[in-house]
């Protein structure tokens, strides 16, 4: 059967007044676009639309990236609605990680916007005959104030330009400074906040195409299986069931979920099931990585640099005469990401070009990802993501919009297919698990003098120290991995910030030193920036918290402790205070309380920034207390969530922020960063409560207590 589908009935994705689809230059090689109007669509009843290939995921960029432009052109910020996503109607973009989008997306909008604000004043200056300085603008208006005089911006389009200018912006364009900000920098309402709540938002899972089928794939039993033939007769006596095999997977369409889902019950699979991993289970999986070293051409993207070295070790461990050695290893665990919204697609064919609606964070590299795969030049690829209900890096691949896109194919018709949560859980990539080695010393002032540092697996990401220490080692190694892993919020930061604060924690307790006070010490050049930023956050944390005033215990472990940790990534700076309650005789750990410092640079949407500290700190207590990817002989244990536990509203303790707003600075990305200071804050705390040091995430699961 074929699709009666006609291209002009697709959704458009927020295009505004049904405009012809004008698809900006392909700028993914050269940098971005300096058109205005690859950027900025001015709209006849005074609004403008905003056209990023970013994509929404829960983290508020929809509202941070308005207020930008808002600034910008001196309007409203409810007057700019942002398109995000489409790879037909927006610019390129890399995708949507890694923190970019405040400090590299939203300064493209902020020359883009002021470049176009002051092509309006020349243009109503040469209207009126006046000189620009003469022009004052206003509530997206340049307005004369001499002879009260006042135009909006649409009047100043010509109808040939349809509301887009083709003049470009600069790179070095004057943009309003942070300390002059009034729109960005304030309290702002969520950008279509409204529809979240109220349920009108569709997200990919909510939506439909007419003549749309449901699809459901075939997983195999155990990692590296793979299918050796397939009987599906049973399953296509159902009616309206297709059974759908390529190369790379099988699977079934079906009018609706339920007989879609009986259908592939009704499969009769046989598998070769391999070997691969079936001896690796989580009781070895940290033996393993040290022992499977990876082939150099096998380092991933979140690798980074594998070697940082300054200074010699031997001299650092020399000049300990007087002082102390510690050595010391940290695990960290395979996780899931566990998005609210599972992975989710639907793909609809029409005379040989694909479009696909799916929620992911590379729209344009999933198109890629398309193109490829069906052998389609890309600009017969569309991708469209709806606003989608979390990622936390888990969805920077196609895997269900390819699935889809092949299930729709041979259905001749569209197709919806949605995973399940226990596909979520076996199916999808993890956070790398990791081990990390490390050896160190300090003089008898309590300076460190030596770091030597590996990391296996979990990867480069904030591996350096930021602390003062003048004989370094510093290592990544790549290795074998028996599970599928990728990315994950704040990348390997939140390994190699457990296992540093942890350690800087150790090092404290062996000199008898306040934590606080150990680590101010080994940050002593209040000039260098990075040391002076994180002195900051820390007092700022440690003040709120009443760090000083804590008890002590000075009777030994009580069962109540506090503890200490700080960081910095992508640009922010961090400091967390914890405060603990662990039962004595069953070891189960209660977060009470929880202040984190944060600093990103000039704050843009202060309300959304504290909403991306609160949420990193409750996923960070996930991931240090209880989450864990159990596996053995190729099996996924933990495929649900009543097997997977994360954080419920019980667990969530008292949480408070402090924002440190630094106009005089470039603003940074604040998704990833606030992540990495809960699990040692809290591992401290542990120790403070119990004078049991815990060097393995997940910390409440954790089988392996260890004395100091």
């Amino acid at each position: 059967m074929t699709s009666n589908i006609r291209k002009d009935e697709r959704p458009r994705s927020g295009q505004p007044d049904g405009r012809p689809e004008r698809p900006p230059t392909d700028y993914s090689a050269s940098g971005p676009s300096h058109v205005i109007g690859d950027w900025l669509l001015f709209e006849s009843d005074g609004s403008v639309v905003v056209m990023v290939g970013k994509a929404e995921v829960g983290q508020g960029i929809r509202t941070s990236l308005a207020l930008a432009v808002a600034e910008e052109l001196r309007m409203p910020a409810e007057h700019v609605q942002v398109l995000m996503a489409d790879t037909r109607l927006t610019p390129y973009d890399m995708g949507t990680f890694g923190s970019r989008t405040t400090p590299y997306t939203a300064p493209i909008l902020h020359k883009a916007a002021a470049a176009a604000r002051q092509l309006f004043v020349e243009r109503a200056a040469a209207l009126w005959a006046v000189d620009p300085p003469e022009l004052a603008v206003e509530g997206g208006s340049i307005n004369h104030p001499p002879t009260g005089r006042s135009i909006p911006y649409a009047n100043l389009i010509t109808d040939a330009e349809a509301g887009r200018l083709n003049e470009l912006w600069s790179d070095d364009e004057a943009i309003t400074p942070s300390e002059s900000w009034t729109t960005a920098g304030k309290p702002a309402l969520r950008a279509e906040g409204r529809d979240f709540v109220t349920g009108k938002h569709r997200y990919t899972t909510d939506m439909t195409r007419p003549g749309m089928l449901i699809g459901a794939v075939l997983r195999p039993p155990s990692i590296g299986a793979t299918l050796a033939s397939l009987n599906g007769s049973a399953a296509e006596a159902l009616p309206g069931v297709t059974v759908v095999r390529t190369e790379k997977f099988a699977g079934v369409v079906a009018p609706d979920r339920a007989t879609a889902r009986r259908a592939l019950a009704l499969l009769r699979p046989t598998w070769n099931l391999g070997s691969a991993g079936t001896h690796v289970s989580s009781a070895n999986v940290f033996d393993f990585l040290k022992s499977h070293p990876a082939a150099p051409q096998a380092h991933n993207r979140w690798a980074g640099a594998d070697v940082f070295e300054t200074g010699s070790l031997t001299e650092g461990m020399a000049a300990a005469s007087g002082g102390h050695t510690l050595e010391a290893s940290y695990r960290v665990a395979y996780i899931a990401h566990s998005p609210l919204e599972t992975r989710a697609a639907i793909a609809e064919w029409d005379n040989g070009e694909l479009t696909v609606w799916t929620g992911t964070q590379r729209p344009f590299g999933v198109r890629s990802e398309l193109a490829a795969a069906f052998g389609k030049p890309e600009e017969q690829v569309r991708v469209i993501v709806p606003d989608t209900g979390s990622a936390y890096g888990g969805k920077h691949t196609g895997d269900a919009a390819i699935e889809a896109a092949w299930l729709a194919l041979a259905a001749s018709r569209p197709v919806k297919l949605t995973w399940s949560r226990e596909e979520e859980f076996t199916a999808a990539y993890f956070r790398p698990a990791g081990l990390i080695e490390v050896r160190s010393a300090i003089d008898a002032g309590g300076r460190i003098t030596a770091w030597d540092y590996h990391n296996y697996n979990s990867g480069a990401a904030g591996i350096r120290t930021p602390y003062a220490v003048p004989h370094q080692y510093i290592e990544f190694h790549t290795t074998e991995t028996p599970l599928r892993q990728g990315s994950y919020r704040a990348l390997a930061a939140t390994a190699n910030n457990f296992a540093r604060e942890s350690h800087m924690d150790e090092l404290a307790c062996l000199v008898g030193s306040d934590p606080l006070d150990f680590r101010l010490l080994n940050l002593p050049d209040v000039a260098d920036p990075v040391q002076s930023r994180l002195r900051a956050v820390l007092l700022a944390a440690t003040e709120r918290f009443a760090w000083a005033s804590r008890p002590t215990g000075t009777q030994g472990p009580t069962g109540h402790g506090y503890g200490l940790a700080c960081g910095t990534e992508k640009g922010s700076y961090i400091a967390t205070c914890a405060e603990v309650d662990v039962d004595p005789s069953s070891g189960q750990v209660w977060v009470t309380h929880v202040v984190q410092a944060f600093e990103c640079g000039a704050i843009v949407d202060p309300e959304g920034l504290e909403n991306q500290v609160e949420g990193a700190i409750v996923m960070g207590l996930g991931g240090a207390l209880i989450e864990r990817i159990d596996f053995d002989k190729g099996h996924v244990l933990t495929d649900r969530f009543s097997r997977y536990p994360v954080p419920r509203f019980r667990d969530v303790p008292t949480i408070e922020t402090v924002l440190l707003d630094r106009k005089d600075l470039p603003s940074a990305g604040a998704g990833e960063t606030p992540i990495i200071g809960v699990a040692p804050a809290v591992a401290n705390a542990i120790f403070d409560a119990t004078g049991v040091r815990l060097r393995a995430l997940p910390l409440a699961r954790n089988p392996e207590r260890q004395q100091p």
